[in-house]
């Protein structure tokens, strides 16, 4: 689902110069299916997606392909689509207005390469589903996020805070599938909360960041590294469940070797028939944690920020978060994503608690900016319409805003007040509702050319066993989500007859289904920072969800399927605006072809953590995505022919794209840059580029290929 490479917006920043270049490793969509014995048997699918957050227009049109293969076997109760919340995919693919403005409005590519790869990741596990076994296992991640914004964590109670250990919930819960015919292992999905940032605001190579990279080390590890469990003689890994299936549209058509420090050295490839391991590293209640571990410093002084707004002099600009691997972004992409997987591998390895029990469901849309909520004490407070603070424009450390704000902002000055105006002013009920948030962008009031941001909005429970899986449209933050979990368990213990008990653990799969920003609590709310700027429906939206969710918990305890429907999220894909345009038709300078080198690799010999480059003419790879293929490969040189080793899926091999450049022609160059793993074999090796141009925008896509000279590795 990896979308396209080359100028289009990146989806998480909102930075306009933060378009699509190239590739640092491919997006996957993966999915397990649950489901009982029995043609009637309860069943439900989770996908989880290396994307910035589900769409509610992606989840829309999934579910009508779903209809038109399999009726009502799979529908809007029971599957769950979740985004990990990489920052570094492309965007355009969401129906509000809000979410498309730095994208140039809808992009069909990125919608179509969503859609598309949820659909067939969903299709391989259903045709696959087998009887098979779950097994659950938790444990504390170190130092894989930290709270980027203590001050409004600390507004939240003492007695409160004291409940806790860490300002960040640390604690990530896996379920392993194992095959029951033949006890193979064959995937295994975690939740656990860390943005999806450690690739900064200017970067422009696609990539799932830590969380996709800790799936790619998990993957490659089980498939190379780990003898344990017999994977060389695997056929299909697609299975699992008490009847559960798992299957990912993890699919490669050059193959390869793995390329992370953790890996093993294996002369294996990978299989090209999808039969392959699965691993998600799925997201939670990730509002206010950074993967930024070390903290967020001034940009001219090197000292931290202040404490309270997370600026430098007043200056929002100058706060920057930093990674483990700083200054190099990749490196802590890469680290991060390592502390994951390696806490994944210990609980994948020592699961032995079985899942047992039933399957269950329950969804509702709701219509969140009018809920009526009721309070301790019988006080009656309502949500309002959305709407976004000065605090959201200031952004956050893993990605300052714009210039002129502050994270705990309530005031708005006279410029952009007057901006704000000219655009919208909000109404009084809406000043009065959102206090102590001051209206930057009434976007619950706004409705030119279409909605600028969601009204109504799914929440979901997934019950497997004694886990429960709260599919929750935004991101709560660290205490908001706490709250949740607490309050559903409770209610399900106090209706469900002795079925649930403190045995019972509750997730929460944060960015699912639809997006609406972030949950604060109301304490938070109270200081402003981002996460409460960005909590659009007022200062008791996190009241409302919990309000809600102890109703469906309630009615799924006690075996209650009569929970209604609610109203229907809008579908406006007929209203979807694009100006960004597709690209119009390529041609080289002259006296050369696409796919010649411009600049070839560097005389060696290379070693272990050398990086090689190659520079290719090129045209703009949108004109076809080659999804499930490749525009980079490093191929070996084994007898006489060339045997592809590492392609642009692999987190060692980058494919850069630069363009358009105007010459006597219209093109681009493309750069392949390897840096040599320690697992790499001593040998041969060249770099080849793939790639696809049209002469005009009418005309058929013609294919190109080209070589690097060969170059040796040693070891």
């Amino acid at each position: 689902m990896t979308g396209p490479a080359a100028g289009v917006n990146m989806m998480g920043y909102a930075n306009f110069e933060q378009v699509t270049g190239g590739i640092h490793f491919r997006l996957r969509a993966r999915t397990f299916i649950v489901a009982e014995e029995g043609p009637q048997g309860a069943r439900f699918a989770f996908v989880n997606l290396d994307a910035g957050m589900a769409s509610q227009l992606v989840t829309i049109k999934v579910l009508e392909k779903l209809k038109l293969r399999y009726g009502e076997l799979y529908n809007e109760e029971n599957v769950a689509i979740s985004g990990t919340h990489t920052h570094a995919g492309p965007g355009g693919y969401l129906q509000y207005v809000t979410y498309s403005v730095t994208s140039l409005g809808f992009v069909p590519q990125s919608f179509d390469a969503l859609v598309t790869a949820i659909e067939l990741s969903i299709v391989q596990a259903h045709d696959n589903l087998k009887p098979g076994s779950i097994f659950i296992n938790s444990g504390d991640v170190e130092n894989a996020g930290i709270n980027r914004s203590p001050s409004a964590y600390l507004f939240n109670p003492p007695e409160e805070r004291a409940k806790y250990q860490n300002n960040v919930d640390t604690l990530m819960t896996l379920l392993k599938f194992v095959d029951k015919s033949n006890g193979k292992s064959i995937g295994a999905f975690s939740w656990f909360a860390t943005h999806g940032t450690s690739m900064s605001r200017d970067n422009k190579l696609i990539s799932g960041d830590n969380k996709g990279a800790a799936a790619r080390l998990f993957e490659d590890w089980f498939t190379f590294g780990n003898t344990n469990f017999s994977t060389s003689s695997q056929t299909r890994l697609n299975t699992t469940s008490s009847t559960l299936l798992v299957q990912a549209s993890r699919i490669k058509a050059t193959g390869g070797q793995p390329c992370s420090e953790t890996a093993s050295q294996s002369s294996k490839v990978r299989k090209n028939d999808g039969s392959r391991f699965v691993g998600a590293f799925c997201q939670s209640n990730v509002g206010d944690v950074s993967p930024n571990v070390l903290g967020a410093f001034c940009l001219d002084s090197g000292k931290p920020c202040d404490f309270n707004r997370s600026s430098c002099h007043g200056n929002d600009q100058l706060c920057v978060g930093r990674g483990p691997g700083y200054p190099d972004e990749i490196l802590s992409t890469k680290i991060i994503g390592e502390r994951q997987f390696q806490k994944a591998v210990d609980l994948f390895t020592s699961a032995k608690d079985e899942i047992t029990g039933k399957i269950d469901y329950r969804q509702v849309y709701l219509n969140f900016t009018n809920i009526e909520v009721v309070l301790d004490g019988n006080k009656i407070v309502k949500t309002c319409p959305a709407a976004l603070g000065p605090g959201f424009a200031a952004g956050t450390t893993d990605g300052p805003g714009v210039f002129g704000f502050q994270q705990g902002d309530t005031e708005i000055n006279v410029f952009w007040k007057t901006v704000r105006d000219a655009i919208k002013e909000p109404s009084q009920y809406q000043v009065d509702c959102q206090k102590p948030k001051t209206v930057l962008l009434d976007t619950g009031e706004m409705f030119w050319p279409y909605d600028w941001a969601p009204a109504i909005l799914p929440i979901q429970i997934l019950r497997l066993g004694k886990l429960v899986i709260l599919s929750v449209p935004g991101e709560f933050t660290t205490m908001a989500g706490r709250r949740l979990r607490e309050a559903v368990k409770e209610t399900l213990i106090s209706y469900g007859n002795g079925e649930f008990n403190n045995d019972t653990q509750i997730v929460i799969a944060g960015l699912t289904n639809t997006y609406s920003q972030y949950v604060a609590t109301f304490e938070e709310y109270e200081q402003q920072r981002y996460e409460a700027a960005s909590t659009l429906y007022g200062p008791h939206t996190l009241s409302a969800y919990i309000q809600e969710f102890k109703k469906l918990a309630q009615a799924l305890a006690r075996g209650d399927k009569n929970v209604g429907r609610g109203p229907s999220p809008p579908d406006l894909s007929s209203v979807q605006l694009n100006f960004l345009g597709d690209p119009f038709g390529d041609s080289p300078p002259l006296g050369v072809n696409f796919g010649d080198i411009k600049q070839d690799v560097k005389t060696g010999p290379f070693k272990t953590g050398d990086v090689l480059k190659a520079t290719f003419w090129s045209a703009n790879p949108r004109y076809d995505l080659l999804t499930e293929g490749t525009f980079a490969v490093v191929e070996m040189l084994q007898g006489d022919k060339w045997i592809s080793a590492y392609d642009d899926d692999d987190l060692c091999l980058y494919f850069k794209w630069d363009g358009p450049l105007l010459s006597s022609g219209f093109y681009g160059l493309a750069a392949i840059e390897w840096e040599v793993p320690k697992e790499a074999s001593a040998g041969i090796y060249r770099l080849r580029h793939f790639g696809s141009f049209k002469t005009t925008k009418d005309s058929p896509v013609s294919y190109f290929t080209g070589a690097s000279s060969g170059f040796a590795v040693l070891k």
